[in-house]
C-alpha cells in the first residue's frame, strides 16, 4: 500500500510553530518569521542573541588545526565572536572587558559532538557544560532536536550550536508517527517505511520541518537485545531514494550501520557519514576515503554496551569495541575523515571528551583525536569557518582544561571552564 500522493506540510507554517516554541523555551517573544538563511546555515551571525565579551587571559592555547602551541595566550571575544587570539605580548587587548583568567591551564576552542541525541532543555545544557558548544543531532521522536537549535540561537548558554535531524527515516516509525500530521497516513503500511514513495515522505516532512541533515538506518539496533545489529532492514537501492530525497533538499544523510555490506550499501548509495560502523571493512574504507565520506564510530557508546547489567548487551559491546577500534585505526591510517560522537540519549550526556579519549585509545595521535571533535567534526558539520578553531572570525566558544591534552587527552572530559557565545559558564 502506498502514502496518498499529496504535498508535504507548509514550510513556513511549521517553522513559525518551532519557532515560537522554541522562543517560549528560552523565556524570549516570539518569533513568526521564518529564519533567514544564514540562521538556517547555523552560522555566529545566524544567533538571534548577541553574545559576551570576554577576554580569555593567560594560558596555553591550542590551534587543532596547524598543531600551534602559544603559551601565555590571549582569546579576544566580543558579542559572541573571536577579534584576537595570540601571545598576550603580540596581541592587543581592549579595555574594560571581563577577564577569565587561564594561567596554569590550556585554552582550546569548544568541542563538537557530531552525533548526540538531545530531546530536553537539560539535555541540551548538560551538553555545554561538559564542553560541546556545538553538535548534531542524531534524530529525535518528535523533532525536539529542531527546537533545541532554535533555543541556542536565542539564548546560546543554554545549548550547543545545533545540526538538527528531526526523526529517524526507519521502518517502523512507532508513535513518532504522531510527530507530525503528515506522517499519520503511514500507519496503515502493512510493512513500515520501505516503498520509494513512503522513504521520500518521511524525507520531505522532516525537510519542511527544517532539518538539517536526515538520519536512517541499513542495520538494527545494537542496543536492543532483542535486535541483531547485523541484520539489513535497508537495501542499497532504499538508501539511495533517501539519499536522492535529501540532497534534492540539499541536505547530506547518516546512517547508523554495523555490517560490512550494510556499510558498503550506505557509502555507495552516497551517504554523508557512517555512524557506529563496527563490521566496516577495507573495500568500505576504501570507497570512504574516495567519496570523502565522514566516519562517526560512537565509541562512546560501544564502550558502554560492555558496562551494561544486560548480559547480551555487555557481551556484545565486548565484543564489538576492540573490533571497531581497529576499524577506526585503519581508516585513519588510510586518510577516512572522521569524527567525534557520543551518541548520548535518554537524560545521560557523556562528555565529547571521552570520545576523543577512545579516538587516542584506538591508536590516533593526540593531535589527531582532538580534531575529531573539533576540525574535522566542524568540517563534517559545514561549520569549519565558524568552529573548531580559536582565530579571528571564529565563534566565541572556548573551552579551558586543567592540563596538556596533547600529553594526556583525557583531560578534555572535564573543562575546568567553558565559554559559549563569549559568556563565561
Amino acid at each position: 500500500m502506498c502514502v496518498d500522493a499529496v504535498p508535504p506540510p507548509s514550510r513556513v507554517l511549521t517553522r513559525r510553530g518551532i519557532l515560537a516554541g522554541a522562543a517560549a523555551l528560552a523565556g524570549t517573544v516570539a518569533v513568526a518569521a521564518p529564519a533567514t538563511a544564514a540562521e538556517r546555515r547555523g552560522t555566529t551571525g545566524g544567533d538571534r542573541a548577541a553574545g559576551g565579551d570576554l577576554v580569555v587571559r593567560g594560558g596555553t592555547l591550542l590551534d587543532p588545526s596547524t598543531g600551534e602551541v602559544t603559551e601565555d595566550a590571549v582569546v579576544v571575544i566580543r558579542a559572541g565572536v573571536v577579534r584576537a587570539a595570540g601571545a598576550r605580548a603580540h596581541t592587543e587587548v581592549p579595555r574594560g572587558l571581563e577577564i577569565l583568567e587561564a594561567h596554569g591551564r590550556w585554552i582550546l576552542p569548544g568541542l563538537v559532538d557530531a552525533h548526540i541525541h538531545l530531546s530536553t532543555a537539560d539535555e541540551a545544557r548538560d551538553a555545554v557544560l561538559r564542553g560541546a558548544t556545538s553538535a548534531r543531532s542524531g534524530s529525535t521522536n518528535f523533532y525536539q532536536d529542531i527546537a533545541v537549535r532554535e533555543l541556542a540561537r536565542h539564548t546560546p548558554t543554554q545549548a550547543p550550536r545545533l545540526r538538527a535531524a528531526g526523526i529517524f527515516v526507519t521502518p517502523h516509525l512507532g508513535d513518532t508517527v504522531l510527530a507530525d500530521p503528515a506522517l499519520t497516513p503511514l500507519a496503515r503500511l502493512r510493512d513500515g517505511v520501505r516503498s520509494a514513495q513512503s522513504l521520500r515522505r518521511v524525507v520531505e516532512v522532516n525537510l519542511a520541518r527544517g532539518a538539517d541533515v536526515i538520519k536512517t538506518r541499513v542495520n538494527e539496533r545494537a542496543g536492543l537485545p532483542d535486535q541483531d545489529p547485523l541484520t539489513q532492514v535497508y537495501s542499497h537501492e532504499q538508501l539511495s531514494e533517501i539519499v536522492a530525497a535529501a540532497r534534492h533538499g540539499g541536505k547530506g544523510v547518516l546512517c547508523h550501520s554495523y555490517s560490512e555490506k550494510g556499510c558498503h550499501d550506505a557509502v555507495t548509495a552516497g551517504i554523508r557519514s557512517l555512524e557506529h560502523g563496527a563490521f566496516v571493512g577495507e573495500r568500505t574504507l576504501h570507497e570512504m576515503r574516495r567519496r570523502g565520506t565522514y566516519f562517526t564510530p560512537t565509541l562512546t557508546a560501544i564502550a558502554g554496551l560492555a558496562e551494561s547489567p544486560d548480559p547480551v548487551l555487555a557481551e556484545r559491546g565486548r565484543t564489538y569495541l576492540p573490533v571497531l577500534k581497529q576499524a577506526v585505526r585503519a581508516a585513519h591510517e588510510l586518510g577516512v575523515p572522521l569524527a567525534a560522537g557520543t551518541d548520548s540519549s535518554g537524560g545521560t550526556i557523556d562528555p565529547v571528551g571521552r570520545e576523543i579519549e577512545l579516538m587516542r585509545a584506538a591508536g590516533l595521535p593526540a593531535l589527531d583525536a582532538i580534531r575529531t571533535a573539533t576540525t574535522g567534526a566542524a568540517r563534517l558539520l559545514g561549520l569549519e569557518r565558524t568552529v573548531g578553531r580559536l582565530a579571528r572570525g571564529f565563534a566565541g566558544d572556548v573551552i579551558v582544561v586543567d592540563g596538556d591534552p596533547l600529553a594526556d587527552v583525557s583531560v578534555l572530559k572535564k573543562p575546568e571552564r567553558v565559554v559559549r557565545a563569549g559568556i563565561a559558564l
